[in-house]
């Protein structure tokens, strides 16, 4: 059945076997299977996409022989460029079926190859991988060592597959939930993929509660607070949660060498502070009303401390959001993964402690 199977795929439904099961399987797998040279390669490489390139050609070959050649080889398997190599199998060049079919007889593919192509190498990872490519859209790309050697090639349609499992893996890894998890997953091993992550979280979520308990006296004497505690923190949180999937998102394909850190930082920041005073507005004036209905005198302060700490949360929120996953990433962390547990405590903390901090200094 594996070998039935596309490489990648084949490869897929090996990393999901038990260890057992796995190496007695590659025991038995014939040599030179596709799947089975990649399993040479680090998981998360381009060496685990390769499959064997079906048009191999040796530089000077004559475009008349290439024909007869490939006329057998498209029997058995999808042909879509032609590979030009050397004696040693360095990568020379490449000939589309088009430039082959319009092509003198008489004449080589050296004629009419394009000559060092673009190619990816065996050990770079799926992420640098999609960089690369995301402006090259080809539906072959070679594969080559670093001085060359031709090694295999990589199917565009199965790169952009695993293009888009790993941009949807970052809406999971976000939440605790590992990209190997799927639906089929048994129960005490998902169960052993997100417990540790709660836990992590439960931590971080004592920090906000100690912030809240420290002003008790503040909530007990304005008892109204309490009721604009959660939008507060639910608007920043949603707010950052939106610039973190932006640069998640940007992280993923490279955009932020074209634009820069700082740039983007500064941007997500003000974009924050101006969601934070139309949202602010409307939520100082529901304060309004509320505490006006209730007959206090403070309700036009309350109103505005509503619309300043919604400004500052939400501004913080947009600089968290985008800033936290570069310094993890610096760090050597898993930017999707562990951006979410520090980024709702950071958007907690200053959420309800601006809110009622405020209303401690100005209001009591």
């Amino acid at each position: 059945m594996l070998a039935a199977m596309p490489p990648a795929r084949a490869n897929s439904l090996l990393a999901a076997m038990e260890p057992d099961w796995r190496a007695r399987i590659m025991a038995a797998a014939p040599a030179g299977t596709d799947w089975s040279d990649g399993q040479r390669y680090a998981e998360g490489t381009v060496g685990r996409l390769l499959e064997d390139p079906p048009a191999l050609f040796a530089t000077g070959t004559p475009v008349s022989i290439a024909i007869e050649t490939l006329r057998e080889v498209i029997k058995q398997r999808l042909v879509t460029y032609l590979w030009v190599v050397n004696a040693q199998q360095h990568l020379l060049g490449v000939v589309a079926f088009r430039d082959l079919l319009y092509a003198d007889r008489e004449g080589t593919l050296d004629d009419i190859m394009i000559r060092s192509p673009f190619a990816l190498q065996p050990r770079m990872s799926l992420v640098d991988a999609m960089r690369e490519v995301v402006t090259r859209h080809y539906p072959v790309y070679p594969v080559c060592e670093e001085d060359g050697r031709l090694v295999g090639q990589v199917r565009g349609q199965v790169l952009f597959e695993q293009q888009a499992f790993e941009i949807s893996a970052q809406a999971g890894a976000m939440v605790g939930v590992e990209k190997e998890e799927r639906l089929a997953t048994p129960l005490w091993r998902a169960f052993r993929f997100r417990n540790p992550w709660l836990l992590v979280n439960l931590l971080t979520v004592f920090i906000a509660a100690a912030v809240v308990g420290y002003f008790e006296d503040t909530i007990n004497r304005v008892v109204v607070l309490a009721m604009f505690l959660p939008v507060l923190g639910g608007q920043s949180g949603n707010l950052g949660c939106q610039s973190l999937a932006v640069m998640l998102r940007g992280m993923t394909l490279g955009e932020l060498r074209g634009l820069g850190v700082a740039k983007i930082v500064t941007k997500e920041a003000l974009l924050g502070l101006l969601n934070g005073v139309v949202t602010g507005a409307l939520a100082g004036a529901a304060m309004y009303f509320v505490v006006w209905r209730a007959g206090d005198d403070d309700a036009l302060l309350l109103g505005f401390i509503t619309l300043v700490a919604m400004s500052v949360s939400c501004m913080v929120a947009g600089l968290s959001g985008s800033l936290i996953p570069v310094i993890l990433k610096r760090l050597g962390a898993d930017p999707a993964t562990a951006s979410s547990i520090f980024l709702t405590t950071m958007t907690d903390v200053v959420s309800m402690g601006s809110f009622l901090g405020l209303v401690t200094w100005l209001v009591l």
